[in-house]
């Protein structure tokens, strides 16, 4: 998010934590062809919520996650161009209970110069290659960014016509990749309610526009993930004011013709989580693991939680 927006959001979403203190909870394409129902209904229990924090200004806006197969490292993205990664502690039930930081780096342009937080600097979308490269996406000025290192020269991808046009503060916040280094993405808002999230993909050097998701409701798309099983998974907010954010979690299976099998994982309450901005998948070894992380927007009153969901058939 832009700083205007950040701050917009910042303002409501204190307004929206408050009601929670005072309640006193504890919480451009064509139409896509129809996504067929999944054939069997998956259940996604809640694992565990790790509330995280550290003594350092540059912590917080956290909007991307990527998590190692093991579940055991992460490497998490914020909004104003730092990256960070480390090691994760978990209990005998597999609950996070510790992160233990080892580094982190702020992302360079081209020339070598640091990404200002603002229109060039606004980073929203994480994945991690099989390789460790680091793809991020941008939502001010929109574009894909190769990064070999945390710390290395930014190595952008190119920009078609059509991601100068995107809607403002609105382009690509998920970004994922497949495990044949293939890149997904797709930008917040697809300029009409009624009108689908273009998924953009990138492979052998070149953008194509190959398939769309459908809208509903007022959710937009904030990030995305494959899983070990191959699926799209795509994680979705919708703000509600005073009553605060809600989540959403789609799973589609994906081919080289499109989505289907569209399955509902996840649908939060309002005030249930704070404002889940990032979604990593894995396999915890008893079901597929869902990893989100949230974006306080640098808000004293917003906090950012690990929330974990285990995936079962």
């Amino acid at each position: 998010m832009d700083q205007g927006t950040t701050g917009r959001l910042r303002h409501l979403g204190a307004l929206a934590v408050a009601a929670l203190l005072i309640s006193g909870s504890s919480a451009c394409a064509a139409d896509p062809a129809p996504v067929a129902p999944a054939a069997s209904v998956p259940r996604a229990e809640h694992v565990g919520t790790y509330v995280w924090s550290m003594d350092d200004e540059e912590f917080g806006g956290f909007s991307g996650i990527e998590i190692s197969p093991d579940g055991r490292s992460f490497t998490a993205l914020s909004d104003r161009s730092s990256i960070r990664w480390g090691s994760i502690e978990r209990d005998a039930e597999g609950r996070i209970s510790a992160l233990e930081p080892a580094g982190r780096a702020h992302l360079l342009d081209s020339k070598g110069k640091w990404l200002q937080p603002g229109w060039q600097g606004d980073s929203e979308g994480l994945a991690v290659g099989a390789d460790g490269t680091i793809w991020v996406s941008f939502e001010g000025l929109t574009r894909v960014v190769r990064y070999d290192t945390p710390d290395s020269l930014a190595q952008p991808l190119p920009r078609p016509p059509e991601f100068k046009s995107m809607q403002r503060n609105s382009s690509f916040e998920a970004l994922a990749v497949t495990p044949d280094g293939t890149l997904l993405t797709l930008p917040e808002r697809s300029g009409e309610m009624t009108r689908p999230f273009p998924v953009w993909r990138m492979r052998n050097g070149a953008w194509d526009q190959p398939f769309s998701i459908p809208r509903s409701g007022d959710w937009l798309a904030v990030a995305a993930d494959i899983g070990p099983d191959g699926r799209f998974y795509l994680l979705e907010r919708d703000f509600k004011g005073l009553l605060g954010f809600r989540s959403r979690v789609r799973r589609f299976d994906l081919s080289e013709n499109g989505i289907s099998n569209e399955a509902v994982l996840l649908d939060s309450r309002p005030l249930q989580y704070d404002n889940l901005e990032g979604i990593s998948v894995w396999h915890d070894g008893q079901g597929i693991r869902l990893t989100m992380i949230s974006d306080d927007n640098f808000g004293m009153l917003q906090r950012t939680e690990l929330v974990e969901y285990r995936v079962t058939e």
